[in-house]
């Protein structure tokens, strides 16, 4: 799409064993709780979320696209398996940071998807990645008449349109956001600045220009794409 690649230049009964046992006596060890690694979830100076123990031994971090089909299966296949696994164990914390992959398109849902309280960031994420082939992958396109008018409006008005045009608008409205929440934060004008100075300073400290990319303890993962090549580098990492 012309518009989008031109727009965004500013760049979720007791066993009989039991019975059995004796009784515990005053002053005996107890084991510690176990914490809930997997339901700390946090917002980060870089614009991201975090989830998992603060002070894991491998931090992973991933730039996305709400529009990306990779980001979209990694979020199907990868997520899930760190939150049972490495997140739910405390060895790992895993962090999104969106990034406009895909310039106007992504602004929208960006801007919506962090619209919501910290708790409910993934929650949103995952539906719209989840939803993503049923709302960008619709067979019809913005209509010619419609970018020409765009062509010289805001980038809170181009991203408002398309989020609108796409679904995501009415998404998040249906997951139980104000429509009037939603319209301001689509015209946040210092929400933009905050994703265009966080997209450059991605690029400028790991050359990110595909996603998703991944940094496992700050190191960016050449051609990794996918749960099947990421698993077996944080595997290695967890082990050394």
């Amino acid at each position: 799409m012309r518009l989008v690649l031109a727009a965004m230049a500013i760049v979720i009964g007791t066993s009989s064993a039991a019975q059995a046992a004796p009784a515990k006596t005053a002053g005996a060890h107890r084991a510690p709780a176990k914490t809930a690694w997997a339901s700390m979830i946090v917002a980060t100076p870089e614009g991201g979320v975090r989830i998992g123990n603060p002070n894991a031994k491998v931090k992973l971090v991933e730039f996305g696209s709400r529009t990306c089909p990779h980001c979209a299966h990694f979020d199907a296949d990868g997520l899930p398996a760190l939150r049972t696994g490495y997140i739910a164990t405390g060895q790992l914390s895993y962090e999104f940071r969106d990034f406009p992959i895909h310039g106007a398109l992504d602004l929208g849902p960006i801007l919506l998807g962090h619209c919501v309280p910290t708790r409910a960031f993934f929650p949103l994420l995952n539906a719209m990645m989840a939803n993503q082939e049923k709302l960008v992958g619709r067979p019809d396109q913005v209509p010619d008449d419609k970018q020409q008018q765009l062509q010289g409006a805001k980038p809170t008005e181009i991203a408002a349109y398309l989020a609108k045009f796409y679904g995501y608008t009415d998404l998040v409205v249906q997951k139980g956001m104000p429509l009037a929440k939603a319209a301001a934060c689509l015209a946040d004008t210092k929400a933009v600045d905050l994703v265009a100075q966080r997209a450059a300073a991605a690029n400028k400290a790991y050359a990110v220009n595909s996603t998703p990319t991944f940094l496992i303890n700050g190191v960016a993962q050449a051609n990794t794409f996918t749960w099947a090549a990421l698993e077996p580098l944080v595997r290695a990492a967890v082990a050394k």
